[in-house]
């Protein structure tokens, strides 16, 4: 029999430690074994595989690649973190579209939460947003195909399409279930959008922590700072997140100095990383704010609303954030597959715990039903009412 990418790992686990100290090492046509843990015993890896060797019908013919991937798949699972993924090629390269801020899809962050399918946000004007999609609808089925179980990875590539063909996602929301059939389309994800409200209030909508945030948002202070405006409402609604570096950016604009969010390294309580102030300097400093956050508000958004909340005593209004304390990195693998690892989690400056937590309002003022019919906004007026003060 030929011996692949699989038959060349196994054989070199059931030779024995020496191998071993050589350690893991994934190259084109064949696993090398390199620095492998000690607390793990690798040969009951090999002791399996030959066990399929004689006993399969015909494990001759079974693709090695997807074999490989499924245990790299099955290690991170056991880590029951539903933040670390691995990608295959093909899928990594949906998930890199979200960077460059273009794809073609429906329009919604989606993530895994207590074991379940749930939409973190819906981004603004999109298939998604039009539909009626909302922050923490839970996704039970997918084109009549249930959830349960799903991995991220394959409800991306289930809910993503060609442009102008249609997915239908059925959702849980308040205890009763919904279809919703939502069109795709060309996914542009904005930035940000700010305008003037009661003659002297900037009124500034983040919706994404891109790369190129920073830039955009200079843009926009320098036309607040040349305008009639005197006060902000930051608006972080439905904004899920993205670049970390971004968030920092962000809120050093409006605080003087001291930390922004606080890093935990290690698992001790005292294994922390201060991360403080950059960029231009507080641009904003003297412009009163008032936040405003709901479900759809997560990662580094919630640095965001708490750093200014913590360093500037800015009130926040609206309902719960998210609560991803979280931060990822992407590992590109040697076969163009990426894998998505949880490395850090973060607290606020004042050491409030945002994972699975998230951010508790200071004003907790919800959106019914029926201030959508109405096209109503209470917690905007919410923030209007106290920045006025």
């Amino acid at each position: 029999m030929k011996l692949g990418k699989i038959a060349n790992l196994f054989l070199g686990l059931v030779l024995g430690a020496s191998i071993f100290a050589a350690g893991f090492h994934f190259g084109k046509g064949e696993v090398v074994i390199v620095n492998p843990s000690e607390k793990i015993d690798f040969s009951l890896l090999g002791e399996v595989y030959h066990l399929l060797e004689e006993n399969f019908p015909g494990f001759d013919e079974v693709d090695e690649e997807k074999l490989v991937y499924g245990i790299i798949e099955g290690m991170l699972k056991a880590l029951d973190d539903p933040h670390t993924s691995f990608f295959e090629p093909e899928k990594s390269k949906i998930f890199l579209e979200d960077v460059s801020g273009e794809f073609e899809g429906v329009g919604i962050e989606i993530g895994i939460r207590n074991e379940k399918l749930q939409v973190i946000s819906p981004l603004k004007n999109t298939p998604a947003y039009r539909a009626g999609m909302r922050a923490r609808d839970v996704i039970v089925a997918i084109d009549e195909e249930s959830t349960e179980n799903i991995s991220l990875e394959e409800a991306v590539v289930k809910i993503r399409g060609p442009k102008g063909e249609s997915v239908t996602l059925e959702v849980l929301r308040n205890n009763e279930t919904k279809e919703i059939s939502i069109v795709r389309d060309t996914i542009k994800i904005p930035s940000i959008e700010w305008e003037v409200i009661e003659r002297n209030i900037a009124h500034i909508q983040l919706f994404h922590f891109h790369d190129n945030i920073h830039a955009d948002f200079i843009k926009v202070a320098r036309e607040i700072l040349n305008g009639p405006t005197e006060k902000i409402i930051l608006d972080l609604r439905n904004n899920p997140g993205g670049v970390f570096s971004a968030a920092i950016s962000i809120s050093s604009m409006f605080i003087e100095s001291g930390e922004v969010v606080v890093i935990e390294k290690g698992t001790e309580k005292d294994d922390l990383k201060m991360i403080k102030t950059i960029g231009a300097g507080p641009v904003f400093l003297d412009y009163p704010v008032v936040i405003l956050i709901n479900e759809g508000t997560a990662s580094a958004s919630e640095i965001v609303a708490g750093a200014l909340r913590d360093q500037r005593n800015a009130p926040i209004v609206g309902i719960n954030s998210f609560g991803k304390g979280s931060i990822q990195r992407m590992h590109n693998l040697s076969d163009g597959s990426v894998v998505k690892i949880t490395e850090k989690h973060f607290l606020t400056p004042e050491g409030t715990v945002i994972d699975k937590e998230g951010i508790v309002p200071d004003f907790e003022i919800e959106i019914t039903d029926k201030d959508i019919e109405k096209e109503k906004d209470p917690q905007l007026e919410k923030a209007i009412e106290i920045i006025k003060q």
